[in-house]
């Protein structure tokens, strides 16, 4: 995959955003306005006006591989100033509670060098957090405590490794924004696995239908979990547009 560096005049919207899954991006998609849609890589990337300032944002599918594709396109079509890899993180740390705005200050992957991030310190308490990007789902809080002995990390999530590599590779800032999904101590379901893969809106329809033929109680687990996400997905919206808001409206941010 071709990477480059964009020159400053050449960039068209302040900032471009990688969700992973649409129930993270749902909330900040509906503050849009003017809102213009392409397709590119089998994705649909979309550019509108929020809090005032042009930008521009993908849906990616879970996972590092999709989210570096994702962004690498977002970069190539809409020349973001900067580049956020927005979403939800589970928390390793027992300090960071369910519902808290982070912005953390390194991401990091098992075997690989971290990388520094831009941190948004007007959205949360600067800290020296460390997201981890790992491949699946952590779904329990005995796989969490042993990833943060392993690694000393404090959050937990598929995509903002990956996201930043690429943001890197084309000399962009990259900053990450998460709400915390779930606590260090909390188990999720274990049907997520399945859940959050890329699959059209039948097929998660009938993934449902099948964990909860062989779990009845998955039903209620997953509802409650979905009510949550909802609330989240409000936050990170909140979080985002205030940001947002905050960027210049010409030159881009400069990575650290």
């Amino acid at each position: 995959m071709k990477t480059h560096s964009l020159p400053p005049a050449a960039q068209t919207c302040v900032a471009g955003i990688v969700f992973a899954i649409g129930t993270e991006a749902d909330a900040f998609e509906g503050r849009a306005r003017d809102t213009t849609a392409t397709i590119a890589g089998g994705l649909t990337f979309q550019e509108g006006t929020v809090a005032g300032r042009r930008v521009a944002w993908v849906v990616s599918g879970a996972g590092t591989a999709r989210a570096s594709t994702a962004c690498q396109l977002l970069i190539d079509g809409h020349r973001p100033g900067l580049v956020i890899s927005a979403g939800f993180a589970g928390a390793l740390d027992e300090h960071l509670t369910r519902g808290r705005v982070v912005s953390p200050m390194r991401a990091s992957r098992i075997d690989h060098e971290p990388i520094d991030l831009t941190p948004a310190t007007a959205l949360a308490l600067p800290q020296e957090l460390t997201i981890l990007t790992v491949d699946r789902v952590v779904c329990t809080a005995a796989d969490k405590q042993a990833l943060a002995a392993a690694t000393a990390a404090d959050l937990v999530d598929m995509e903002t490794w990956g996201v930043a590599t690429v943001a890197r590779a084309a000399g962009l800032a990259c900053v990450s924004v998460r709400v915390v999904s779930d606590g260090a101590g909390e188990d999720l379901p274990r049907e997520m696995t399945d859940l959050v893969q890329p699959q059209s809106t039948m097929r998660r329809f009938g993934a449902a239908l099948r964990a909860v033929s062989r779990r009845p109680q998955a039903a209620v687990d997953m509802w409650r979990l979905w009510e949550q996400a909802v609330v989240d997905a409000r936050t990170l919206a909140d979080a985002l547009e205030r940001f947002v808001g905050q960027l210049p409206a010409g030159d881009p941010v400069s990575p650290p």
